[in-house]
């Protein structure tokens, strides 16, 4: 072999290494870790890595080893889900999380091409607009992720951000995928400042300059309380998946949450998806008015449909429930799992391999009111829905206090319920509003309309909480604009890079 291109070869592995412990270091900045800067780190290499990639291929190569770092460690739960509880074969299941998180890779891949393809070797640009140019391009492919093939947005960088990083009051104005940007455009400015030895006067001003914004943003108050706070009692039942759909396990299951309900009486009591493992439908009139003994119950359940299906949703009852008409009110999910609540066509094969109760749900509509309980507009989300910041604005402003109810006893004692939880924190900054968070195992928990958790719940414990819970109205920056603001700003940093090389 040429010495030169034996030489090259080995240059190429060692940096398809370093681009994978990258990724591998990114998904420190994530709860449980929570190590926030960890991920400006990892896209600071990244960054520098893509600058010295000699062309699009090795970018695109480079940044599908990051992405493979990161989501192999970061979403590694998948595998507990197929293999533990969807009982796929250990073989199947490992294949099946590696090709997940394969194409979730593609995306960092696709922006490591682009950020290769558009530099000009004759006419280079400058570090501060590469700098920006990166960050824009990272906004655009975490949105893609986010939305393409119904989108699956979990370890968007943003997330990492969650209280008490400074860069978490950005998410109330350019949401998660505007804060991700954020930690782009800092992380690659750092690395401006390494390679020109702290001597760039522009990279230290817009750096500080985001620092400090978002110290001050994460104190504004954005909306505002409304109504009287109300007592919610959060129920976690603590039931293994493995014996949820159990028949000789329902008694069990409906006593724990009835014991629950009568030892922690609260205005609201609230129970997770699929708390009670039948049908809404079946469910006897004495459990359910056992449950509004003490008040109204927000209950996490599957409804049968008159067109023969079901919908995974969310009850409302009003306290003493006799069955009435009038003295209920219904959530449907609208944004369904694939591969979990349906079958995308062509791969109703997937379920003859795995073992996924209740799998074939009917999607609700985009625009649900909110659901009335005194002074209060209540908009459930169910489990994976709040992953969704701009489809949660759809209740706003009328809904004044957010509850989601999950059912994370699909993914074990994993990574998935503190990530979950963080998630959440982003859309309380989002929406400025109250999320509370009813879980089967953890983690149940209330997070305050600026990303703080208030109160929570040990997870794989049965227990409840009960919190005083105040409703809020208004907007903030996000709840108007949505994402459009931040998809902007990054077309906009792109642009103007792309711009510099086309102009004569």
């Amino acid at each position: 072999m040429n010495p030169r291109a034996a030489s090259r070869t080995v240059s190429t592995w060692h940096a398809m290494v370093l681009a994978t412990l990258l990724g591998a270091l990114c998904t420190l900045g994530f709860a449980p870790f929570a190590v926030s800067p960890a991920p400006t780190f990892s896209l600071m290499g990244l960054f520098m890595l893509w600058q010295r990639a000699p062309s699009t291929r090795r970018a695109a190569l480079l940044g599908l080893a990051w992405g493979l770092g990161c989501f192999l460690t970061g979403v590694s739960w998948v595998y507990v889900s197929l293999r533990e509880f969807g009982g796929m074969a250990i073989p199947l299941a490992v294949i099946a999380t590696f090709l997940f998180c394969l194409v979730l890779a593609t995306f960092p891949a696709m922006a490591g091409g682009l950020f290769a393809r558009c530099q000009t070797p004759a006419q280079p640009a400058s570090p501060i607009r590469q700098a920006f140019f990166f960050a824009g391009l990272w906004t655009l492919s975490e949105w893609l992720r986010g939305n393409v093939f119904t989108g699956f947005p979990w370890l968007a960088v943003g997330y990492s951000q969650s209280p008490p990083s400074p860069l978490a009051g950005w998410g109330a104005v350019l949401g998660v995928y505007g804060v991700s940007g954020l930690v782009a455009l800092i992380a690659s400015l750092g690395a401006v400042l390494i390679a020109q030895r702290g001597k760039s006067l522009k990279a230290w001003l817009v750096i500080i300059f985001i620092l400090a914004s978002g110290a001050v943003l994460r104190h504004m108050d954005w909306t505002q309380p409304i109504g009287k706070p109300i007592t919610v009692s959060l129920l976690q039942g603590n039931v293994p998946q493995s014996l949820k759909w159990d028949p000789k396990r329902l008694a069990l299951s409906i006593d724990t949450y009835l014991q629950l309900t009568q030892h922690h009486p609260a205005t609201l009591t609230v129970l997770p998806e699929t708390a009670l493992p039948l049908m809404f439908n079946e469910v006897p009139l004495d459990i359910l008015q056992g449950l509004t003994r003490h008040g109204a119950a927000l209950i996490g359940a599957p409804i049968a449909t008159k067109a023969n299906g079901y919908i995974n949703g969310a009850v409302l009852l009003e306290p003493t429930f006799t069955g009435k008409p009038g003295q209920a009110s219904a959530y449907a999910k609208r944004h369904l799992v694939p591969f979990g609540e349906y079958a995308p066509p062509g791969f109703a094969w997937f379920f003859q391999l795995v073992n996924i109760p209740m799998s074939s749900f009917t999607a609700g509509s985009a625009r649900q009111a909110p659901l009335i309980w005194g002074e209060q507009k209540i908009a459930p989300n169910i489990c994976y829905e709040d992953l969704f910041g701009e489809e949660l604005l759809a209740s706003l402003p009328a809904a004044t206090l957010l509850i989601n109810l999950s059912n994370t006893a699909w993914f074990g004692d994993s990574l998935a319920q503190p990530q979950h939880l963080q998630i959440a924190q982003m859309r309380a900054i989002e929406t400025g509003r109250t999320m509370l968070r009813a879980t089967n195992t953890g983690m149940t928990a209330m997070i305050s309309p600026n990303g703080l958790v208030t109160a929570a719940l040990p997870s794989f414990t049965v227990a409840a909480l009960t919190v005083s819970a105040q409703g809020y109205s208004g907007l903030t920056p996000y709840a108007r604009w949505g994402n459009q603001l931040a998809l902007v700003l990054a077309a906009l940093a792109c642009l103007l890079t792309l711009r510099r090389h086309t102009t004569p």
